[in-house]
């Protein structure tokens, strides 16, 4: 497997944290600012679904942990190696330990980024968190990867979610009785409700939840899987027909989950089997995209403001929730030059402001090299 760290990937990444950060603000404001039926359209796009069904919002969080699982069989690989030539023991039990490590660390900082500096008291702290689930899915992922072939791989793959529908399906909730598919009455929001601690996010349930997030590790491993597929080609195909066949399997995937959602629905909150199955397949197509555009056509230089936000996606990630405000910088440096404006112009310059000042953040943090890396 190649070794060099894949361009596409970072600008892949960034561009999926973009709309995390200051990117959903800005498409918002430009829509309501300029009424451009395409940004419209994307801005329509750019909220959850309140329960089944599928927005381009619902993708940006499996997406992540996707490209986070298909960082996996080239990392492994190459500190195997290197351990290896230092004589180390057991590569494996020290790549584990940072597995562990990092996930412990990312749990944290979940909470952290959640209020805990605000000191409400437990029964007001939220545990669950993005960045808890990010962890956990790929710790479950990670140790597969490491110590199991790629047969166990897909056999724990297609476990895992055909596991899940049964229990969400077939397991009778006190109160409410086998597949109660509501906010309150499925099993992940019951199980929930039992046994997570803290403060649950939506009172009833919590869309970080602990059931939910075992079908994530499934987001994780198809990053593995397109890793080893993408960068082994093991069929020995040219890149055109590779990424052809990359294509087919997103859209195998795509079909798959369409057909598995007429007897379980298609829902990001409950992280549902055929969730996992959709977002999949549009997370290879994303990839498939990238790969092309970045790395084989060599268009480098025209996603280089998502390469600088990929490479910097956890610290991008803790600046914008509640660290650091960057809305009021915007406000201090523009409120004098949109003061005569209309309210949806001052927003969408509001909104522009605070984008650019994150993409130079950034783009210090990379021409300095600078990395937060857990």
């Amino acid at each position: 497997m190649q070794k060099k760290r894949l361009d596409s990937l970072d600008a892949l990444r960034g561009f999926d944290m973009f709309f995390i950060i200051g990117g959903e603000a800005f498409i918002h404001t430009w829509a309501t600012y300029s009424n451009w039926r395409p940004i419209v359209w994307m801005s329509s796009q750019l909220h959850h679904s309140d329960w089944n069904g599928l927005t381009f919002y619902d993708c940006i969080f499996p997406l992540f942990i996707f490209i986070a699982g298909f960082s996996m069989p080239l990392s492994f690989e190459s500190q195997i190696q290197k351990l290896t030539q230092l004589s180390h023991p057991n590569p494996q039990s020290k790549i584990l330990f940072h597995l562990l490590k990092r996930t412990l660390i990312l749990i944290l900082l979940g909470v952290v980024v959640n209020g805990f500096f605000k000191f409400q008291g437990y029964e007001n702290t939220r545990i669950a968190s993005v960045l808890g689930r990010i962890a956990l899915a790929c710790l479950g992922a990670g140790v597969l990867v490491l110590y199991t072939s790629v047969r166990t791989q897909i056999i724990a793959f297609v476990s895992i979610l055909v596991g899940y529908f049964l229990l969400v399906r077939f397991y009778p909730v006190p109160d409410f009785g086998v597949f109660d598919f509501t906010k309150e009455g499925n099993v992940t929001a019951y199980f929930d409700r039992l046994f997570l601690p803290g403060k649950l996010h939506r009172k009833v349930y919590d869309p970080e939840g602990i059931l939910s997030t075992i079908p994530a590790i499934c987001n994780a491993l198809m990053g593995a899987f397109t890793a080893r597929f993408l960068l082994k080609n093991p069929l020995k195909l040219d890149s055109n027909r590779l990424l052809g066949a990359m294509f087919f399997i997103g859209g195998g995937l795509i079909v798959a989950a369409e057909l598995w959602a007429l007897i379980f629905p298609i829902n990001k909150i409950v992280w549902t089997s055929s969730f996992v199955l959709i977002t999949g397949g549009i997370s290879i197509w994303f990839l498939t995209f990238f790969y092309w555009f970045v790395d084989v056509m060599g268009f480098k230089k025209v996603v280089q403001p998502f390469i600088w936000i990929g490479t910097n996606s956890i610290t991008i990630y803790l600046a914008v929730h509640n660290i650091i405000n960057f809305e009021s910088t915007a406000h201090y440096f523009l409120d004098g030059m949109l003061q005569n404006s209309t309210i949806d112009a001052q927003n969408f310059g509001i909104a522009s402001g605070v984008l650019c000042l994150q993409v130079a953040g950034l783009y210090f943090l990379y021409r300095n090299k600078l990395f937060l890396k857990i």
